[in-house]
């Protein structure tokens, strides 16, 4: 299994920045070649909502001497301005083996627009050296006169108390909550018709099936994977709520995928570390309130 995800380098800078989101829509293709550069192997999938792709490789192919590159774009919205060029490729990592499995990781793609952003800093842009021209002595330096000395200025009046904002607060909501209709406005980046396969990707579509909505998830009982399923949604909500939520939304996805291609075992302890988390631990409580 290859998991990786592909980022919109706004400002066409070669890296990572605080400028740059996870976009979907964007092909990634991972090609293996032998010791002569010939490719022997090649796959090719989408990201998804997320930015995430994820590759199964049945039987027990070398991926050691395999790397992943952005190969274009799809029809997806989230690609339309952000698929004009591609970063450099990334090599696959080996990031555990167990039993007859193995998971790679590859470090983020980048896909560029055809131009950096307006917003971009100058710095972002390569700027070309200077011609060399001959030395020329400096004239001598400006020296102002001496200004008379000026009255003090007078304090500055008190700030305005800064609004509340909801998102830096720390907050854990149960899976209850999120399908209280009083809370509803709190779905921001997602809606409760949002299809699990969209959000947690291949793996999650075969486990559910395609149509099973997150309102759905967020009903799972009894059942290992769907109290599983249950509270990955609940965390993946939690994450978009609070920044102080001890997983980030792309940290959610993943677990949720190391959890599907494991054991029963693993199921298990990840719907638990993840219902932990809802619960905020037992110290951090949920800031909702009543939707107008």
């Amino acid at each position: 299994m290859v998991t990786g995800t592909v980022f919109c380098d706004q400002c066409k800078d070669g890296q990572r920045s605080l400028f740059d989101y996870p976009i979907y829509g964007i092909k990634v293709t991972i090609s293996c070649a032998d010791s002569e550069g010939a490719v022997t192997m090649s796959r090719e999938e989408t990201t998804n909502w997320l930015g995430n792709y994820v590759m199964k490789f049945d039987g027990a192919p070398d991926l050691s001497g395999c790397y992943a590159q952005v190969s274009g774009s799809s029809s997806g919205q989230g690609s339309v301005d952000c698929g004009a060029a591609a970063g450099p490729a990334q090599y696959l990592r080996l990031v555990f083996r167990m039993f007859d499995m193995e998971m790679y990781a590859v470090d983020p793609l980048l896909s560029q627009p055809a131009q950096p952003m307006s917003f971009c800093p100058r710095s972002a842009n390569p700027v070309l050296p200077s011609p060399v021209t001959p030395a020329v002595r400096p004239p001598p330096p400006f020296r102002l006169p001496p200004m008379p000395g000026l009255p003090p200025l007078p304090p500055l009046p008190p700030l305005p108390p800064m609004p509340p904002m909801p998102f830096l607060e720390a907050s854990a909501c149960p899976h209850e909550s999120w399908t209280t209709p009083e809370y509803r406005c709190f779905w921001r980046a997602v809606n409760p018709d949002t299809k699990v396969a969209v959000v947690f990707g291949l793996l999650a579509g075969r486990r559910y099936g395609t149509d099973v909505t997150l309102w759905q998830g967020l009903q799972g009982r009894g059942e290992a994977y769907r109290v599983l399923l249950r509270e990955g949604v609940t965390a993946f909500l939690n994450s978009y709520n609070s920044l102080q939520f001890p997983y980030n939304t792309i940290g959610v996805v993943q677990r949720m995928n190391w959890a599907l291609m494991g054991s029963p075992r693993n199921v298990l302890l990840t719907a638990l570390r993840l219902s932990r988390a809802n619960s905020g631990y037992g110290n951090v409580t949920c800031n909702f309130t009543p939707c107008k």
